[in-house]
């Protein structure tokens, strides 16, 4: 099985995603990653879904959702013809003694530091699943207290767009 990038333009309906996530789980397929947000055309959204799978079932799904009445487009986004990007906030445990050196490893990954506390820091990462997994690895030793992730985003590179026809339409 591999990992693939869907991207739905659907019509921003409620039950809609709903039935998104039914048509998966029904096949079995465990979703990864689900992100959802309003598109650049008012009244429809995007739905970036991860989803490890093989081709053939991967296909039979794809064509169940284009059934599906307000789905008005989906493409599958390549790594290398796309841009992916993963968001997380994480809580590290932060005394005197250890906050600069977590402030240090912050910077060297280009992160943020969004709250302080005496005993912690909250962190906001942005990047591909490498920049943050090994960001991860790298606050670990001053222990993990919690953390926060958004489903991946995703968006194809170069000037098309997957909301085009409905521009024109």
């Amino acid at each position: 099985m591999s990992s693939h990038v869907l991207s739905l333009l659907v019509e921003n309906k409620p039950g809609l995603l709903t039935r998104v996530a039914g048509l998966f789980a029904r096949r079995g397929f465990n979703i990864e990653s689900l992100a959802v947000g309003v598109t650049e055309v008012p009244g429809l959204s995007r739905i970036t879904v991860v989803v490890d799978v093989d081709e053939l079932p991967l296909e039979q799904v794809t064509k169940q959702l284009n059934k599906l009445v307000n789905v008005i487009k989906i493409v599958e986004l390549e790594p290398s013809a796309s841009v992916q990007r993963e968001h997380m906030l994480i809580k590290v445990r932060a005394d005197n003694a250890t906050r600069s050196n977590v402030i240090e490893v912050v910077n060297l990954f280009r992160a943020s530091v969004v709250d302080y506390a005496s005993d912690a820091l909250v962190i906001e990462v942005t990047g591909d699943k490498g920049k943050v997994e090994a960001l991860l690895r790298a606050l670990e030793p001053f222990g993990i207290k919690e953390l926060s992730q958004s489903g991946l985003l995703a968006i194809g590179r170069g000037g098309k767009s997957i909301t085009e026809r409905v521009l024109r339409g």
